[in-house]
């Protein structure tokens, strides 16, 4: 059975945990947070989550780790379509990643956890997620799902990048960056309006505590 490495509060490892919950895979939770030991290096080069363990070894990098699950089974393709189809689904993850959710994580400390950001990198921030919010409303659809008329692996994505990176905005800028792009909150609306995604907001929940106290222990916080 496949091993999903990493905690019920990360946002890279929830996309995985709905993938899989949408497309019937089964696999076991390793409860993980980011860490340097020597046991988890010998899993994940890098010590981050997600990793996922297979039949044929590790796999690292959740955009990776998508199209492998992707090709285990044909339930609820997550990169359907022709060739050119499937490689815009992939630009739109990688424009998702790059121009939102990895900006918006430069603000997490002071956003989530009350750690300052210095303010050159709160401006910079700032403009890095209207241009990338923007961008992607010139190249999704939001028709209503991001690449067009089904649920792609582009939707994950965007659920739980989109959602963060609002929470930043909102909390540094006091700014609604859906509102950047137009259909943006209908599907948003509609992505948290699924069982299974609630499913996993629960367990999202549910993990919290447990998150919010390695966090005042890696902060140094009593």
């Amino acid at each position: 059975m496949l091993k999903l490495y990493g905690f019920d509060v990360s946002n890279y490892y929830n996309m995985l945990k709905l993938a899989m919950d949408l497309k019937g895979i089964d696999y076991e939770a390793v409860l993980t947070y980011p860490n340097q030991s020597p046991e988890y290096l010998a899993v994940c080069p890098t010590g981050k989550v997600p990793a996922l363990q297979t039949s044929d070894g590790i796999l690292i990098e959740t955009n990776v780790i998508m199209e492998y699950l992707d090709s285990l089974n044909q339930q609820h393709p997550l990169y359907p379509g022709s060739s050119y189809e499937q490689a815009r689904i992939k630009e739109l993850v990688k424009m998702i990643e790059l121009y939102i959710e990895l900006p918006a994580r430069r603000c997490h400390t002071e956003a989530f956890w009350g750690v300052p950001v210095h303010e050159v990198t709160k401006k910079e921030v700032k403009r890095a997620l209207y241009i990338g919010m923007q961008a992607l409303s010139r190249a999704a659809s939001f028709g209503p799902y991001i690449a067009g008329d089904k649920l792609t692996a582009a939707d994950i994505f965007f659920l739980y990048s989109a959602d963060l990176a609002s929470s930043v905005a909102k909390k540094l800028f006091d700014v609604d960056l859906l509102d950047e792009a137009p259909g943006a909150k209908d599907l948003m609306n509609k992505l948290n309006a699924m069982p299974e995604v609630q499913k996993v907001a629960a367990e999202r929940k549910a993990a919290q505590p447990a998150f919010s106290e390695y966090l005042a222990k890696a902060f140094g916080k009593k």
